[in-house]
């Protein structure tokens, strides 16, 4: 044997730290999650921007709907981690060819660095109490609502 630096672990997917502790990372769905880390496992080093996987292939795989499989895709894409390089046809039967942002890409001029998306990435503000209705504007009602237990009392009519 020689001294090759290879080992029989097989190829595997770097987490950064700064990746996993981000706002983007921490709210994605665990579908999404999935999804990514099947996308990453179609990457070879050479072919980011021409990733495939179809919306029914993904689901046969990873077990989901395809509805869920296109959540999965857009939520992806919002938060920075993918991005749609070319749309792919149902009539030519091509699926889309995506780009991980995480990994650098190969073109025709040369390397291009990984453009890390996610790192832009903003969670929404999330608004606390109402702000249609505060509680110091509820109108209550000045009297009690009159309850009323059994029927109507009415006077007996004689009878002739």
């Amino acid at each position: 044997m020689g001294n090759s630096k290879r080992t029989s672990e097989g190829q595997y997917l770097p987490l950064p730290y700064a990746q996993l502790k981000s706002a983007a990372w921490r709210s994605l769905s665990g579908s999404a999650v999935r999804l990514w880390l099947e996308l990453h496992t179609r990457y070879n080093g050479g072919n980011n921007g021409t990733l495939t996987l179809s919306y029914a292939e993904a689901g046969e795989t990873l077990g989901m709907g395809k509805a869920t499989v296109q959540r999965a895709y857009a939520e992806l894409v919002a938060k920075g981690f993918l991005a749609l390089e070319r749309e792919g046809n149902w009539y030519n039967r091509r699926a889309h060819e995506w780009r991980l942002t995480t990994k650098p890409m190969q073109n025709a001029k040369g390397k291009v660095l990984a453009t890390q998306d996610w790192r832009s990435y903003r969670p929404p503000k999330i608004k606390r109490g109402a702000v249609l209705e505060p509680s110091h504007l509820v109108l209550v009602p000045l009297e009690n609502p009159k309850t009323f237990h059994g029927s109507d009392v009415k006077p007996v009519k004689p009878t002739m």
